[in-house]
């Protein structure tokens, strides 16, 4: 069983909806004994990081204490940038810290040509998917996928692996380190590439489990 975790940050029910139509087996849950029951978590969100922490509370530890057991941990969206150590959207706020790296302005402009770019980034990025990251399998070397953000994750944790997107400078558009893994973009929204993302995360979630 796969717990996403709905902590009042955002609506989840796209991420719910997508879970059963791939017939994972999931469960709605932000209580601590169906946490440490479950075979993974799927932490989503939507809005500010710092928010993000505020509401999620005591159960920041849970994770924390979750992920350090090898569980499955999937972030999606604010719930990916929840994982990295601190934000700098309204202020800097601490994160889970599972991942180093801090979450940061997309620049207005462009370096390279120095043409504006629209912010929030928004709609669909192509994303190159390193082939040694088993949330991709079976998706590589690159798919479009959807998102919606005006921050970004500096990676800095040099056990990470890094999917990258470009909108003018790179993107961390996914990540992992270990068993902890996160989409900046949005999986449940993203057609039939998305559904493999989360139905290779319910695949690593069994794998763990034997």
């Amino acid at each position: 069983m796969i717990v996403i975790m709905d902590y009042g940050v955002g609506n989840v029910k796209s991420v719910i909806n997508a879970a059963r139509h791939i017939g994972s087996d999931v469960k709605v849950s932000c209580q601590v004994e169906d946490i440490n029951n479950a075979d993974g978590i799927i932490l989503p969100g939507v809005g500010a990081c710092g928010y993000a922490m505020k509401v999620l509370g005591d159960l920041a530890d849970v994770v924390r204490q979750v992920a350090s057991t090898g569980k499955p941990l999937l972030g999606i969206c604010v719930g990916f940038q929840l994982l990295f150590d601190e934000s700098h959207e309204h202020g800097c706020h601490k994160g889970l810290g599972l991942i180093d790296g801090k979450v940061i302005p997309i620049p207005s402009t462009d370096p390279n040509t120095g043409q504006s770019l629209t912010i929030p980034h928004m709609g669909w990025n192509l994303v190159n998917l390193p082939d040694d990251m088993p949330l991709f399998e079976g998706l590589t070397p690159a798919k479009h996928f959807a998102f919606a953000n005006s921050y970004y994750a500096d990676v800095t944790d040099p056990d990470a692996k890094v999917a990258y997107t470009s909108y003018g400078i790179d993107i961390a558009g996914a990540v992992q380190k270990d068993n902890v893994f996160g989409c900046q973009f949005h999986p449940e929204k993203s057609g039939n590439d998305g559904l493999k993302v989360l139905r290779n995360f319910d695949l690593i979630c069994k794998r763990n489990k034997q």
